[in-house]
């Protein structure tokens, strides 16, 4: 343990920076001088350091322990009901050129905010405990692995923290002998009096969650929801690792991995970007419906892709745990996200039964006659308001989910042989699609979309962009990030094929034409069948020409087995001219945010899809 004895005479946000250039433990005294808690203690991430942060949030009652029969191992906690989502419009990225932020993010003058956090940081973690946890994002000593300390004072956060990250004396050696590390400090920014109790779930009504991209340091003030607190996930392996992964030449991206294994014995490696609401995790955790198929699990939400010394496009997945959304996960729609959620878990926000178990909406067909609310309250099916929260989580480690591959953790990778873009649109887009080439792959990925929903805020119909699902995520300008990916692919040998789907078009009625979930394993058979012909593998063709990319030929997506009509087949992959011809009008529109940032290459391919619509 460190005391405050120690800590050199710094008062400022950019004291504490200028600190981490001096070492880890110049950088941990600074940020102690800053916050003044009581104690700092050195996490190792161990069995018994897990334990007694749990009992310690028992008592306090941040934790609540469920039935150890039904749930063993297993915790609720409720968060304050002001903190229970990522904070978008408090989310900043604080680089020194206010253009290199992108019109998409909230852009904050570097030495602006570092004088605004100066004033909430000050003593924040006075009454706490300053923990200390030194992590890394993939196998620690990686060819593909960053390291990150987190400072922060909610045990809360150091649990999760070593569930979905790898936290260990070996990454506190590394960091000890002057390895780089992203540096990140959070505080939930609710200090306590003296002699007051700790609350179950501290947070405060003003809340920063602030991205440095040139000095690759990250502040959190004021939550302690997982997206704003967990500083590995969003914040480093996304907004920061972006920008180290544009200066470096690879990419961070928002998506999942899996290996998928055709009768043959063959393997594939995919890799997929889906926004929200989009059957991401489902796809991470597919069961085929074709015979002799499997999908393995390897990520379910980011990826890095680094180019690899054969020329592949190579991956990992840098977490090491899930941090899934709750609703709509039952035994219908992910068995496999079913059983992994069995024991050791730490579920937020989600309902409770009178057996000391959890529910959620969709978790079974019906609800419970009587539950406790995700805020503490006696529920009925007849209450006006959800049992669980619409965006509540359970935090559980990766290696407990029944699909995850044989070395999933591999610290080399995998070299991807297909990457899959998807939107949810009722109209206008195929279920399948195949870009004609590296460029029109990137197309496909900065142009993805979902049309709003009665529910949604914004007119029923209208395009929700969300390019590379990395809108909310993307460190830097979002057309620099094409760029990007433009360069990387020009890096390349062996290039991914790359693919857009769309699980979600409707009939005229507004019922699902694709039948959807473990079905989705017939596209992803065409997919790999499409790999197999790009090497040679196979001469049949597969694909025919389409103004929006190459569709399957006809007869060779296997439907065999499914109540779906030739018609509605058809009505899957219609391309209708003027409402393409619409579409790509919307497209300029939105290229245009961007200024002169968009690539030419991608002007040309919105060019030569006006061309082959008026053909």
């Amino acid at each position: 343990m460190t005391t405050l004895a120690d800590a050199p005479a710094r008062t400022s946000v950019t004291d504490v920076t200028d600190a981490a250039g001096t070492g880890v433990h110049a950088w941990v005294a600074a940020v102690a001088e800053l916050t003044q808690p009581d104690a700092v203690v050195w996490c190792d991430g161990s069995d018994d350091e897990r334990r007694a942060l749990v009992a310690q949030m028992v008592g306090t009652g941040t934790l609540l322990p469920l039935d150890p029969t039904l749930r063993p191992g297993s915790y609720l906690a409720r968060s304050d009901p002001d903190d229970v989502a990522r904070v978008e419009s408090r989310t900043f990225i604080c680089a020194q050129d206010q253009s290199d932020a992108g019109p998409t993010n909230n852009w904050r003058e570097p030495g602006a905010m570092r004088t605004e956090l100066d004033g909430v940081f000050a003593g924040a973690m006075r009454g706490r405990t300053m923990y200390v946890v030194p992590f890394s994002m993939g196998p620690v000593g990686g060819p593909l692995s960053h390291l990150g300390v987190q400072v922060t004072d909610s045990p809360y956060v150091v649990v999760s923290m070593s569930v979905m990250t790898r936290v260990g004396r070996a990454v506190r050696e590394l960091v000890d002998a002057g390895a780089p590390f992203v540096p990140a400090v959070h505080s939930v920014g609710a200090p306590l009096a003296p002699g007051q109790d700790d609350v179950a779930w501290p947070c405060n009504p003003t809340k920063y969650i602030a991205h440095f991209p040139e000095t690759r340091e990250i502040w959190s003030f004021g939550s302690g929801y997982g997206g704003n607190a967990l500083l590995g996930k969003k914040c480093f392996a996304l907004r920061i690792a972006s920008v180290m992964g544009r200066d470096e030449g690879w990419l961070a991206e928002h998506m999942l991995l899996i290996r998928l294994t055709a009768p043959t014995g063959r393997r594939y490696h995919v890799a997929a970007a889906f926004p929200s609401a989009c059957g991401k995790t489902n796809l991470a955790m597919l069961r085929p419906t074709l015979p002799g198929w499997r999908v393995e699990t390897i990520g379910d939400d980011i990826a890095w892709l680094r180019p690899g010394p054969d020329g592949t496009l190579r991956a990992i997945n840098p977490e090491a745990g899930f941090f899934g959304v709750a609703p709509g996960t039952g035994e219908a729609t992910n068995p496999a996200a079913i059983e992994t959620l069995g024991h050791d878990t730490i579920f937020t926000n989600v309902a409770l039964t009178p057996e000391g178990d959890v529910w959620w909406e969709g978790l079974t067909d019906e609800a419970p006659a009587h539950l406790t609310d995700w805020t503490g309250r006696p529920w009925t099916p007849e209450s006006a308001t959800p049992a669980a929260h619409p965006n509540s989580r359970f935090t559980v480690a990766a290696a407990q989910c029944p699909t995850i591959a044989d070395g999933w953790d591999d610290p080399e990778g995998v070299a991807l042989d297909a990457i899959i873009f998807g939107g949810r649109r009722a109209t206008n887009v195929p279920l399948v699609a195949q870009a004609e080439s590296w460029e029109h792959g990137v197309f496909m990925g900065a142009t993805i979309s979902s049309e709003r929903t009665a529910a949604a805020e914004g007119l029923v119909g209208e395009l929700r962009r969300d390019p590379f699902a990395m809108m909310p995520f993307c460190g830097y300008d979002m057309a620099d990030h094409w760029s990007h990916w433009l360069d990387v692919g020009a890096s390349l040998e062996h290039k991914p094929l790359v693919f857009g789907v769309n699980w979600f078009r409707k009939d005229d009625a507004g019922r699902f034409i694709w039948p959807g979930f473990g079905e989705n394993s017939r596209v992803l058979a065409w997919v790999v069948d499409q790999v197999d012909r790009a090497r040679g593998l196979r001469t049949d063709v597969g694909a025919v020409p389409s103004p929006v990319g190459l569709l399957p030929a006809p007869g060779v997506l296997d439907t065999d087995g499914l109540d779906l009509s030739a018609d509605a087949l058809a009505a899957l992959f219609e391309v209708d001219t003027d409402s393409w011809a619409l579409e790509a009008d919307l497209t300029q529109e939105f290229f245009a945010m961007f200024g002169d940032r968009v690539p030419p290459a991608l002007h040309a391919r919105l060019a030569h899809l006006r061309a082959a619509l008026g053909a």
